[in-house]
């Protein structure tokens, strides 16, 4: 499978960047939009890029967060036809502490092509939806200050909204996190998958030995990693030195796997 990051913080010469993601995955049997970052910029690359969003016939949405989802408008003009798959709670009220939505356009729903998930869901025998709700931590749950607001009161995020893509191509598994806000170190262990594509959410750690000892317990894994966006480019070059696998993926670059 080829997968293209249409969107991400940093990116090869000549194509725009922002704080978000968004990846053109073609598989044996589907073209899949992940994500869609802020706007139309996802758009603008795939143009740039020759990826053809009219031949996605399917998106995902890893989690209900404007850097993730702020183009959904964008690509249901561009494309007229693929469902889009979400948690049930994707639209609801996300924040960063009390002042700052970072939630979904609610003016999108409802919409008919809006399929959302609730626990896992197996798509066919290449695709499945994975939930991360009712299994076990291995790690203690990070909320980072993001709050949820429900009947006019905040609290802790519990990141229920996040859900993760598993392709399986043969013997071969790759999964999809957008921002991995369950816990990078918990989803690896969930789903152990041979490659791991998507952001670890570590861009506001200290550079310090906790961090490089998760990149320890990461690398005990059998996994091969692509990350990106919110693992922070710093913490990546911190990291990277004691990760036999692990890889940076840029704005503009295509990975086969």
């Amino acid at each position: 499978m080829r997968i293209t990051s249409l969107v991400e913080n940093t990116s090869v010469p000549g194509l725009p960047v922002e704080h978000g993601l968004s990846l053109y995955i073609e598989t044996e049997h589907h073209t899949i939009l992940f994500d869609s970052g802020q706007g139309t910029l996802f758009a603008e690359n795939a143009e740039r890029l020759g990826k053809d969003l009219t031949k996605v016939d399917l998106m995902v949405l890893s989690h209900g967060h404007y850097d993730h989802g702020g183009g959904l408008r964008t690509f249901l003009e561009r494309n007229d036809h693929a469902p889009v798959y979400m948690s049930r709670y994707a639209f609801e009220s996300h924040w960063n502490g009390t002042e700052k939505y970072i939630g979904l356009d609610e003016m999108l729903v409802p919409n008919v092509r809006f399929v959302y998930t609730d626990g896992t869901l197996v798509l066919d025998e290449e695709l499945t939806l994975c939930s991360p709700v009712g299994r076990e931590r291995v790690v203690e749950l990070d909320t980072g200050g993001l709050l949820l607001k429900e009947d006019g009161a905040f609290l802790p995020e519990d990141f229920r909204h996040e859900h993760y893509l598993l392709i399986t191509e043969g013997e071969k598994r790759v999964l999809i996190s957008g921002c991995s806000h369950q816990g990078i170190l918990n989803i690896v262990d969930w789903f152990r998958p041979d490659v791991l594509i998507g952001g670890f959410h570590y861009m506001k750690k200290p550079l310090d030995e906790k961090l490089i000892e998760n990149a320890v317990k990461l690398d005990a894994y059998d996994t091969t990693y692509y990350t990106c966006h919110c693992t922070g480019a710093d913490q990546f070059r911190f990291m990277r030195p004691h990760m036999t696998r692990a890889h940076y993926l840029s704005c503009g670059e295509t990975i086969e796997v």
